[in-house]
């Protein structure tokens, strides 16, 4: 058997020419042995019928399996001719034929040197997108704490709101006048709890 592994055929084919010749050499052997087994049945039956016949099964089956020797070796020597005249000229493919799938190759051919510059190419596409891609998630990240910012400024404003209105409730329209009149409640409201919390040692202790 040829030991070219003829990919290229295996790709058409869907099965290495090899393969094929060696199912064709698996089906005519056995071909030949259920010929010699019919050819030694009719043999026995026609010596069955002649009276006094010398010859018995035993030779029979030594003669047939001597021929089938003598022809296995003839077989063996033709199909070496036919695999190659096969494997040759007719499961070959001529190297100037390219396959449909491969026809782009053929529009797009690159030399060594065009290839490397590809391959350079696509390397630096490669490292642009990864700095684009992180710069991607910087933005998002920056993004994210903006949002984080406005989210407390809305509550501060809020706050700065409730802290007028109360400011308003208290005939202070002034927003600097809220805050002085809450820092004199706060301090009204600590000397308050100071007091509580004196009255409250006193009573323990009496």
């Amino acid at each position: 058997m040829s030991v070219d592994p003829m990919t290229y055929e295996a790709q058409f084919f869907g099965f290495t020419p090899q393969t094929c010749m060696l199912r064709i050499y698996i089906a005519f052997q056995d071909y030949l042995f259920e010929v010699m087994q019919a050819v030694e049945q009719v043999i026995l039956k026609k010596l069955e019928g002649i009276p006094n016949c010398e010859i018995s099964p035993v030779q029979v089956r030594k003669c047939t399996e001597k021929f089938l020797c003598f022809m296995k070796g003839r077989f063996d020597k033709l199909f070496v001719k036919m695999e190659q005249l096969f494997l040759q000229w007719i499961l070959r493919i001529p190297p100037n034929i390219l396959l449909p799938e491969d026809k782009s190759q053929e529009m797009h051919s690159y030399s060594e040197e065009e290839f490397q510059l590809l391959q350079k190419e696509i390397e630096q596409l490669q490292e642009q997108y990864k700095t684009e891609l992180c710069t991607k998630q910087a933005l998002l990240a920056e993004l994210e704490e903006q949002k984080i910012v406005q989210a407390k400024l809305k509550q501060t404003l809020a706050l700065f709101d409730e802290l007028e209105n109360v400011g308003r409730n208290h005939g202070t329209s002034d927003f600097r006048d809220s805050l002085v009149f809450l820092a004199q409640n706060s301090r009204k409201l600590q000397d308050i709890r100071e007091n509580v919390e004196k009255e409250s040692k006193r009573l323990k202790i009496t």
